[in-house]
């Protein structure tokens, strides 16, 4: 590590009434991986608004390579190499690979451009993540998230006339299954070894403590520890973030299993490409994992089950109402010209409805019930969705299906980018649920969360090829059962 990239001093934003940074100081070094945590609404995304000149300060100080610059903007901060890669994409989804590189790469213009601009990315993909299969021709909203996510990803780190400096890693493996994230994260290592620096995100807060140099824990918009991550655990983390240090799983493995699945029949599915061979079936108080490498059909199938709800039995038989959590919450699931109550309450339109017409006063008392029970961090739920942080629009997903009349909830990896806090409180709501005999079949990349399945189905090539209990569930038997066929 050597010189100062960019310093903040005393930097505040206010958005209106919401004073989203607090007097934050800051320094970023080449050479250096700085990771950055902090719950939802902790002013994380703010500041990387102000690093990439997106968003300009309320005051404070922001000096490039030691000079202050009063003028900073985004124009700046490209000059500087500075590049970010948000958690929400900001690929153009009816252009290719090759032409989403072209936007941020003046100089490939002229003939040949998009040959030039295909070699470029797929270069870079290559290496950061061999074996990814993207085609530079390739639409990007055809692509899966996962894939999405790798795109921009090699488009950070790309280089034409100027080099980057320092990338702002924001939620980066909340798409990616955990080989690709391994590929990623080492080679955030080497880019780093070379002098480059990057401010990595992260709620998995083991990626923080294995990768990073330097953690910085931000809470209510300020920085309330900044040390090397020798000085870090896990506990330690939790606890300055502003959470308990103890009792990071609600559900054990005991309670796990006391499930029953001899209750109601709620869904019964079988793959289109599999007539034979494993079924999945979910009963009333279960919670059922969805499990295995990522792409290989469990979205698919949740959606298959939403779409068949109320439909003639057959190969999916779906009993009751649905209710869907959506993981890619831009695309899916946030109604982005509406109100953070509309978001909540448009599953519960029918019970909220008196003769002809919705009653307003009702529809308000479930929204602000919910923001409560689930701890949406807002002023005011007419604010548009979009004023809050990624996090907290994943919270109104949730409290718009659990606020609903849906006996099944399908929860489609819908923990992407969700503070440990959160994830706890929505664990809790899960368990609670379940023992009401609500049900839930839940995809989700992350190991730790499928500890409070009651059982697991694996995916491979868009069939199911394993079913393990929860006494059989080790990392092990995911990751073999990930790579076999289905008999």
């Amino acid at each position: 590590m050597d010189r100062g990239i960019i310093d903040l001093s005393e930097v505040t934003k206010s958005f209106g009434a919401v004073h989203a940074l607090r007097g934050v100081d800051l320094t970023i070094r080449s050479g250096e991986a700085l990771g950055l945590v902090g719950h939802n609404g902790a002013g994380k995304s703010t500041l990387m608004h102000i690093l990439t000149g997106t968003v300009a300060p309320t005051a404070g100080i922001i000096s490039a390579d030691q000079n202050q610059r009063p003028d900073y903007d985004v124009n700046i901060a490209k000059m500087l190499g500075i590049r970010c890669v948000f958690q929400e994409l900001s690929l153009c989804p009816n252009l290719t690979v090759a032409e989403n590189t072209c936007i941020t790469h003046r100089p490939l213009s002229g003939l040949g451009w998009r040959k030039r601009a295909g070699k470029l990315i797929i270069g870079k993909l290559d290496e950061i993540f061999p074996g990814h299969g993207i085609m530079p021709g390739a639409i990007v909203s055809d692509l899966s998230i996962g894939r999405r996510q790798m795109v921009e990803i090699a488009r950070a780190f790309t280089k034409t006339d100027i080099i980057p400096r320092l990338i702002i890693l924001d939620e980066p493996t909340s798409s990616l299954d955990p080989s690709t994230s391994q590929q990623l994260l080492s080679f955030m290592r080497r880019f780093v070894s070379e002098g480059g620096a990057t401010i990595f995100i992260s709620h998995l807060l083991q990626e923080i403590l294995d990768y990073c140099d330097r953690i910085v824990v931000m809470r209510d918009g300020r920085v309330v520890a900044d040390d090397i991550a020798t000085e870090f655990g896990r506990s330690k983390l939790i606890t300055t973030m502003g959470g308990a240090a103890g009792g990071h799983q609600v559900s054990s493995p005991e309670s796990a299993r006391s499930a029953s699945s001899t209750g109601n029949l709620r869904v019964r599915y079988r793959a289109k490409t599999q007539p034979t061979g494993i079924e999945l079936s979910v009963h009333a108080g279960e919670i059922v994992g969805l499990a295995g490498l990522a792409g290989h059909g469990q979205s698919l199938s949740l959606i298959e089950i939403f779409e068949a709800a109320g439909g003639r039995p057959g190969r999916i038989e779906v009993n009751g109402q649905v209710a869907l959590v959506a993981g890619d919450r831009q695309t899916d699931g946030i109604f982005p010209l509406w109100s953070i109550a509309d978001n909540i309450t448009v599953r519960s339109l029918t019970a909220l409805t008196r003769g002809a017409l919705i009653s307003q006063q009702r529809a308000g008392e479930l929204a602000k019930s919910w923001k409560e029970r689930i701890g949406i961090r807002t002023p005011d739920l007419d604010n548009n969705i979009l004023s809050l942080s990624g996090g907290n629009q994943q919270k109104a997903l949730f409290a718009r299906a659990f606020g609903s009349n849906a006996e099944t909830i399908l929860m489609d990896d819908p923990m992407r980018g969700v503070d440990i806090g959160t994830k706890l409180d929505v664990y809790r709501l899960i368990e609670h649920e379940a023992e009401q005999g609500r049900c839930f079949l839940w995809y989700t990349t992350e190991m730790d969360e499928l500890a409070y399945c009651h059982k697991i189905y694996i995916f491979r090539n868009r069939q199911i090829v394993a079913q393990l209990s929860q006494d059989e569930l080790t990392e092990e038997r995911v990751i073999h059962s990930s790579f076999q066929e289905a008999v």
